[in-house]
């Protein structure tokens, strides 16, 4: 990866002069983004805590950032790191305001920072619920909504931006996941977030997407360390966190445009638009139903609709 950072540096790239904000980037999936940026020519505002996988503060704290700005820099980019908690309103100001000091300019937004504790919803308690949706959903909304004012700002002046937004959700977002209520409700909202704010914010020219990754995380090498595990034998790495990197990229260029208000899945090889939730079998009385109505039609609906898909971990539908 430094090695691309080194050669696309000197040329032009597909993000050429932009100026990239990336959250959570001190490692894995975010690390491969700031790098994937980088090596398309972008300025990079590398954000990191550098807390544990669980949220919790690390003696390292702020320095994993400071080592991807620096990797970046050493292979001939342009990166400065940024060590604030972009789930306060001060960090997120912050952040922004990192890239504007540094570069003038912010082009791309990136959400990608969070952690998971993850327990059965009987023993989930209310700071672990608290923790996480605070700094996946509060994480996602602090930095977008000082980006999009800094961008309707800009709009207003008569300089109508080509910006951008990647959040990030999950597939634990989209079909649910045992044990993680809190982070399946946090990256639902991230989705809920997402068509929000592609609505409001195309009138400045801003155009929000977001993903749902499946890589191989310091978030999820526990837990699916069997299938997660690193190839040894120099085949395909399905699950490494650089698979998704370009389309992240891509979303985050100009050469997105016209695309917003989307959500795609990101795997290994594989990119899939996903559709979410639209209307399928209806019946309509034109007036009020009575319960058992109301459960006989729903039966009935219910038989013309298609299978739900299974919940992550269930193990069966």
């Amino acid at each position: 990866m430094t090695e691309n950072v080194r050669e696309e540096a000197a040329g032009a790239g597909l993000c050429a002069g932009r100026v990239v904000v990336v959250t959570g980037a001190g490692r894995g999936l975010g690390r491969a983004h700031a790098l994937a940026f980088a090596a398309e020519g972008a300025r990079v505002v590398v954000n990191d805590l550098g807390v544990r996988p669980d949220g919790s503060a690390a003696a390292e704290a702020g320095g994993p950032a400071e080592e991807v700005a620096a990797e970046i820099r050493a292979a001939g980019g342009e990166a400065v790191a940024h060590g604030g908690d972009i789930a306060t309103p001060a960090g997120a100001a912050s952040l922004v305001a990192a890239a504007l000091g540094a570069y003038g300019r912010l082009d791309t937004l990136v959400n990608n920072a969070g952690f998971v504790r993850d327990r059965m919803l009987v023993n989930l308690t209310e700071d672990e619920w608290d923790a996480v949706l605070r700094v996946h959903l509060k994480g996602h909304f602090l930095p977008l909504r000082h980006a999009a004012a800094h961008w309707r700002a800009e709009a207003k002046a008569g300089r109508t931006p080509r910006a951008r937004v990647v959040n990030t959700s999950s597939g634990a977002g989209l079909a649910g996941s045992v044990g993680q209520a809190n982070y399946s409700a946090a990256k639902a909202g991230v989705l809920g977030l997402t068509l929000v704010a592609a609505a409001e914010l195309d009138r400045y020219g801003v155009q929000v997407n977001a993903i749902a990754p499946a890589a191989r995380t310091r978030m999820t090498e526990r837990t699916f360390a069997a299938t997660m595990a690193a190839p040894t034998d120099g085949t395909f790495d399905a699950m490494a966190p650089e698979n998704v990197s370009p389309l992240v990229v891509w979303l985050g260029s100009t050469a997105s445009e016209g695309v917003t208000g989307r959500v795609f899945a990101a795997e290994g090889g594989r990119i899939t638009v996903m559709e979410g939730w639209r209307p399928g079998p209806t019946a309509d009385k034109g007036g009020r139903w009575t319960p058992g109505e109301a459960g006989e039609v729903a039966r009935e609906l219910l038989a013309e609709a298609g299978e739900p898909e299974g919940v992550y971990g269930a193990g069966v539908r």
